[in-house]
């Protein structure tokens, strides 16, 4: 298979996994709905980042290793369901502490619209950008089945005489470069309904559904023996 081949063939396989539902997306509408189209939108380019560097893992042979040993497996999905449960423990408890008098820590590391009626600042500070777009990437990261899929699938897709290393990046780029798009598209959307869910009581809602979604994935994550 030549190298524009693999990559057509790649595209169509990474867009239909791109519009399916999951942990990625989830984080993606929150921000978008509770902090705004920016921290939202790098919050997305942290769980690019994220499928990158996997896809570099699975072509050079890391990702083997990790579906190999079962040490190694088990220890990134325990550090993995342990972040994702904490995650969703912290937003479902910001929730219950935000209409408190004393600032909360919590809350304000997780990037939660202050308490009171009006809309939410329209830039968040870069500092809040930079925690969105680590968020991203360490969910992503810390997803061995995010690794076991590309070790997977990217084998399929190997040009003749490209490197390995260069045909990993090449194919996840393209996976990020249509979740990036996808993730616009939704951030859009949301953004059209984001004044309708202005406020402490909607902001609270969403948070704590997202906080549900990251529990139910951290659970999953921890009791399925499945690769």
């Amino acid at each position: 298979m030549e190298y524009g081949q693999a990559l057509l063939a790649f595209t169509g396989v990474a867009l239909l996994l791109t519009v399916t539902p999951g942990l990625d997306m989830a984080l993606v509408l929150r921000s978008a709905l509770t902090r705004g189209h920016s921290h939202a939108l790098v919050t997305g380019l942290g769980v690019c980042a994220g499928a990158l560097i996997w896809g570099l893992a699975a072509a050079v042979g890391i990702a083997a290793l990790l579906a190999a040993s079962d040490l190694a497996y088990t220890a990134l999905k325990a550090v993995g369901a342990a972040y994702l449960i904490w995650l969703g423990v912290s937003m479902i408890r910001a929730t219950l502490r935000r209409g408190g008098q004393e600032p909360d820590p919590v809350t304000d590391m997780l990037e939660t619209v202050p308490a009171g009626p009006g809309p939410a600042p329209a830039a968040a500070p870069a500092e809040r950008l930079s925690r969105g777009s680590l968020r991203g990437f360490t969910t992503n990261l810390l997803n061995p089945k995010v690794g076991v899929f590309y070790l997977a699938l990217i084998p399929q897709f190997m040009a003749q005489g490209v490197p390995a290393w260069l045909m990993g990046l090449s194919l996840a780029g393209v996976h990020a470069a249509l979740t990036l798009v996808f993730f616009a598209v939704l951030i859009a959307a949301a953004h059209a309904f984001r004044r309708l869910l202005t406020g402490t009581r909607a902001t609270d809602w969403i948070d704590r559904v997202t906080g549900g979604v990251l529990l139910l994935f951290g659970g999953l994550l921890l009791l399925d023996d499945a690769r």
